[in-house]
């Protein structure tokens, strides 16, 4: 209490004061650098392209989690977001023939989401509403419209952990992810480790079916714009020279037939002829609105369109503004059409390049327990980076989690 000379009652000292907010303690500080720093670490790791690193990413839950405000989930975010898809700016220079700006733009533009997300999310209250919220923030980065974008999902890391363990496998990644939000992560890294552990000392790589075989190509940015008559004679010859190594349905990788035309059909149709080799390679299909990026089936008897990608790359490839202005042009995105294709008397799953990286399109196949999955791409334009590699190491996760054979095929 003061004592007031005027004779008005005395007052407390505290209500004379205004209370003003301290800043960040140095150990706070040095807690929030140290966890930006261990973010860039994991996402850098987990995302190298090494199929087998890829459950480090569990631990970026628990960095969200530590951060002592949501400035520092926010920077935790951007951190791990940035390392793991380091790649992009290198990618995107080269696809568009420019230099490093453009890449690096789009790259932290993609982020804003990712960001935007964990920073709306994060709480910190601590106990079960921690654990609530990162689990929305993952269904969200999970699911369109933010999965559009949603790359380094950590649940990839799935098939990893459990392989062979299907919808079970899954669930259980999730809930290990949540519980590293919470006070029991260290039981949860423990468990999660052995499980880590005892995969990769007993790893096996998910095979195709007998008789199917993916064909590689690395003949660059050529594949899809060279449409003469030599180039498509090589990839018929190519086939047939696999057919008789006794292969029986052969993939080739994404634009393999460039513009798909009644000419082209015709043309592989009379090259496959007397062999009962079935193809299934990328093609786009053009009309005036724009094109479908899709993997044709062709034998000697017949030619269909087997699947239509439900998601491509977006901007480069996919430009809905194009369609809200009238203007035409840019590739359909197909969203949750066609999740799974008959070939062959088998139920097909098909992830072309860019559906490799997210998370919706291979769970939405799953529902309809396929019997392959197929995984095309045409990645000549990540020369230099880890993109194609963590392409085939996601889609391999996939297909072991739920124990399906795998097929793949890329043009480097």
């Amino acid at each position: 209490m003061t004592l007031d000379t005027s004779g008005r009652s005395p007052q407390p000292a505290s209500s004379a004061a205004p209370v003003r907010s301290s800043p960040p303690s140095i150990p706070d500080v040095l807690r929030g650098v140290t966890l930006i720093v261990a973010a860039v670490l994991v996402g850098g790791v987990a995302w190298s392209g090494n199929l087998l690193t890829l459950p480090l990413a569990f631990a970026f839950p628990a960095l969200w989690a530590w951060s002592p405000s949501r400035l520092n989930a926010a920077q935790v975010s951007l951190g791990y977001f940035l390392a793991a898809s380091r790649g992009l700016p290198q990618g995107v220079a080269t696809y568009y023939a420019s230099d490093l700006w453009p890449g690096l733009l789009l790259w932290i533009v993609a982020s804003f989401s990712f960001i935007g997300v964990h920073a709306a999310v994060w709480t910190g209250q601590r106990g079960r509403a921690r654990s609530v919220r990162y689990l929305v923030a993952a269904v969200l980065m999970g699911l369109p419209p933010f999965g559009i974008i949603g790359w380094a999902h950590p649940l990839t890391a799935a098939g990893v952990l459990f392989p062979g363990w299907g919808w079970w496998g899954l669930s259980g990644a999730a809930a290990g992810l949540a519980m590293m939000t919470s006070r029991f992560w260290p039981a949860a890294a423990i468990a999660l480790g052995a499980f880590w552990f005892w995969s990769a000392a007993t790893w096996t790589h998910p095979a195709p079916p007998n008789g199917w075989k993916g064909v590689d190509l690395e003949l660059g940015q050529s594949l899809g714009r060279d449409g003469s008559l030599d180039r498509h004679s090589d990839l018929i010859a190519r086939v047939r020279l696999k057919a008789r190594e006794g292969s029986r349905v052969i993939i080739l990788p994404e634009s393999a037939l460039g513009i798909w035309t009644p000419t082209i059909e015709r043309l592989w149709r009379a090259g496959l002829d007397g062999s009962d080799v079935s193809v299934v390679a990328g093609a786009t299909m053009v009309d005036a609105q724009g094109y479908d990026n899709v993997m044709v089936a062709i034998s000697a008897e017949r030619a269909h369109v087997l699947y239509r990608e439900r998601m491509p790359v977006p901007v480069s490839m996919w430009q809905p503004w194009l369609a809200w202005t009238d203007q035409g042009g840019g590739a359909r995105a197909h969203f949750f059409a066609n999740p799974v294709a008959e070939l062959g008397g088998r139920r097909i799953a098909v992830l072309i390049c860019y559906e490799q990286l997210i998370f919706w399109p291979i769970l939405q196949s799953m529902q309809y327990s396929p019997e392959v999955v197929i995984a095309a791409g045409n990645g000549w334009w990540t020369a230099g980076t880890s993109i194609v590699a963590i392409q085939k190491a996601n889609a391999a996760s996939w297909a072991r989690l739920f124990g399906v054979p795998f097929v793949v095929a890329f043009n480097l």
